[in-house]
């Protein structure tokens, strides 16, 4: 098993989310094994592994919704669960999916909910929302009639009622059709880049992690794989590169000839893919423009998937 650490210099950032050590036991089975990671401020994080991994497990420990057999769980400098209500009262989350009553408008489902926070929401706060996650001119229809992908958005905007510094997201897009994949994606970007929020999504959509989170954790039957920076884990990796070029004959003549010739290479149709390096994209694309060779694109194949998989497989 690879359990590996890969951070930048965050020294300056607050740390919002810290756990360290985790272990949950139902019984005689282990559902997380010495699970630590770190959440910083304004971070998209993204919270990745297979099904039975743990993930929810791990987000309902950090609710206070169970309590962990052992380790310790901060959030925003303060202490689970000596400080559960201060804590409580900063976060906003969506488990599994959001529930509403379905034969209220989303208007009057949110001026219920906000009701029951105890807080002082005020309508126009609610107009706000409901236009910030795309529901403005169907706030008045009755939940009933919307789609899946738009109660997702309706929780959003339920999870921000109280204008929470943490956005905890447990499998936010499943069964979303792609449509409804890309709204919520925007919107989380928007809470990280507009509204200044700490994110945490749990998902098993390797892909749409890659394009939202900036730090992640892979975790597998319970324990901490790897975590740290996307760009860094990902850069850490050899990946496949797919040179489109005019001429695939006397562009493998060249691969042949070079210091490439032990690598893995693929043709489809004029599209050559090589198992390398990033750093060794411009070198190759130097290569076949000596030689003559016109290179019209140059597309990265492999996904965070491919990444997942082999740690989890190590």
């Amino acid at each position: 098993m690879i359990k590996k650490c890969l951070s930048n210099s965050l020294s300056t950032q607050e740390k919002i989310v810290e756990v360290k050590n985790l272990v949950k036991n139902y019984g005689s089975f282990c559902a997380l094994q010495d699970v630590s990671f770190d959440v910083y401020q304004n971070d998209v994080f993204g919270f990745l592994g297979p099904n039975g991994a743990g993930k929810s497990t791990t987000i309902r420990t950090i609710l206070s919704l169970i309590r962990p057999s052992s380790g310790t769980i901060s959030l925003f400098g303060s202490s689970l669960p000596e400080n559960r209500n201060y804590i409580l009262s900063k976060i906003g989350c969506i488990v599994e999916k959001p529930d509403f009553y379905k034969y209220l408008s989303a208007q009057k489902n949110l001026e219920l909910f906000a009701g029951i926070s105890g807080k002082n929401i005020k309508k126009s706060r609610i107009t706000e929302l409901l236009e910030f996650v795309g529901l403005n001119g169907r706030e008045k229809d009755k939940v009933n009639g919307f789609s899946h992908g738009m109660k997702q958005r309706l929780g959003i905007a339920q999870t921000l009622l109280h204008n929470p510094d943490l956005i905890i997201l447990d499998e936010p897009t499943t069964g979303l059709d792609p449509q409804g994949i890309i709204d919520i994606r925007n919107l989380i970007l928007q809470l990280k880049n507009e509204k200044n929020k700490t994110v945490i999504i749990s998902s098993h959509i390797l892909a749409e992690i890659e394009l939202i989170a900036n730090r992640m954790i892979i975790i597998d039957k319970g324990k901490t794989i790897v975590q740290g920076v996307v760009a860094d884990l990902l850069n850490s990796q050899e990946i496949i590169v797919g040179f489109t070029v005019d001429v695939v004959e006397k562009a493998l003549l060249i691969l042949q000839k070079s210091v490439f010739a032990t690598r893995e290479i693929v043709v489809q149709d004029s599209i050559i893919m090589i198992n390398t390096s990033i750093e060794n994209i411009a070198l190759i694309n130097k290569l076949f423009c000596d030689g003559g060779i016109g290179v019209s694109s140059i597309e990265t194949k492999r996904k965070l998937e491919d990444y997942f998989l082999k740690l989890i497989k190590a």
